[in-house]
């Protein structure tokens, strides 16, 4: 161990030391921003930043345990990265998918997954159901794993769904447009029955959320962080933990 890792483990002990569990946010969602450019800092190649940043996870998991987190939202793959040539898009699968086995073998996590199955490769889906299988009796944090989602596609997909349902039962235009509300949709997001975030983190500098959660973050609090993904630290996870903590929530009031 080096100076500088000395100096920052005893910042980062000094700073948890401090942290009002009391305060910490429930559910945490995460925009795993800045793998390639990582990897082309370091001078490797996007898969290897990829990878890095899949082994991050597990990590990030960990400190969460510690902190009293219940739900963690990942967010690992865009709807919009489904249009990525195919000699890009098929090794970040297969890391996506390592990284998925990996949760489940884990024994600790809830695996969920968010996002539309039906645009995702077979081999992909088959490894997302049989995580969400093996885990659905954990008792630990419920992790949902953003793959192939996109907050836009999620609200269509909640609406569409709401429409099937009522068409099933009968339910007319006109008396469905009569009592459709705010929780109506609510019900049929890919996180129902979830909180929503309370605070939605965002690696590599970019401040904007990009789609991710559009409906359930109306009130999240938003921490922005200049480091790359793989090179997340737990001082920079503490970081934001007081951040939040310091913050006066008003949830638009």
């Amino acid at each position: 161990m080096n100076l500088r890792d000395l100096v920052y483990g005893l910042y980062a002990r000094r700073v948890e030391g401090r942290l009002d569990h009391a305060q910490v946010p429930k559910h945490i969602g995460v925009i795993l921003d800045g793998n390639r450019r990582w990897a082309k800092a370091s001078g490797g190649t996007p898969e290897q930043g990829h990878k890095a940043g899949a082994d991050k996870i597990q990590e990030l998991l960990g400190w969460c345990a510690e902190t009293d987190v219940e739900v963690v939202t990942l967010w690992m793959l865009s709807t919009d990265n489904l249009n990525r040539p195919e000699e890009q898009l098929v090794p970040l699968l297969g890391i996506i998918e390592n990284a998925v086995r990996a949760l489940a073998a884990d024994g600790r996590w809830r695996v969920h997954h968010v996002g539309t199955m039906d645009l995702l490769p077979a081999r992909t889906q088959s490894v997302l159901k049989e995580a969400q299988e093996a885990t659905q009796e954990n008792t630990g944090i419920l992790v949902n794993v953003a793959v192939g989602y996109g907050g836009r596609q999620e609200i269509a997909d909640a609406v569409r769904s709401l429409l099937l349902e009522h068409a099933e039962r009968g339910t007319s235009f006109e008396e469905l447009a009569e009592i459709v509300d705010v929780e109506h949709i609510s019900e049929h997001l890919y996180t129902r029955g979830q909180p929503d975030p309370d605070l939605v983190i965002r690696t590599s500098g970019e401040q904007r959320l990009s789609g991710f959660m559009l409906w359930q973050s109306a009130h999240s609090e938003y921490y922005f962080c200049e480091v790359h993904w793989p090179a997340f630290r737990k001082v920079d996870f503490l970081r934001a933990l007081r951040d939040y903590a310091a913050r006066h929530r008003r949830y638009g009031t």
